[in-house]
């Protein structure tokens, strides 16, 4: 990988911010993996209280690597289908809300 064909970019993952280095096609995987880290992060918080921030991360690892060998849907599919379900379920609380 040359170095002149790379984009910097600051991503966010469990409230801390690092800087990386991408080719500009592999941006939007970045973005929507570092999104799903961050919502499982959440996820994980609500479900398991009390625990520092490590072990949730540990606990995103291995949900990973465990999702990984059981599926052949690649961790960008996934990401964008959590988001289609996301906006699915959003409609439907709005017209629940009506």
């Amino acid at each position: 990988m040359e170095q002149k064909n790379l984009i910097p970019a600051n991503i966010n993952i469990a409230d801390r911010i690092y800087r990386v280095q991408m080719l500009p096609d592999d941006e939007q995987v970045v973005r929507q993996s570092v999104k799903l880290i961050n919502d499982k992060i959440m996820e994980f918080k609500t479900t398991i209280p009390g625990k520092d921030m490590q072990d949730y991360l540990s606990m995103v690892l291995v949900w990973f690597v465990t999702e990984s060998a059981n599926k052949s849907v690649s961790l960008a599919n996934e990401s964008l289908l959590l988001s289609q379900l996301q906006q699915i379920e959003s409609v439907i609380e709005e017209e629940l809300e009506k």
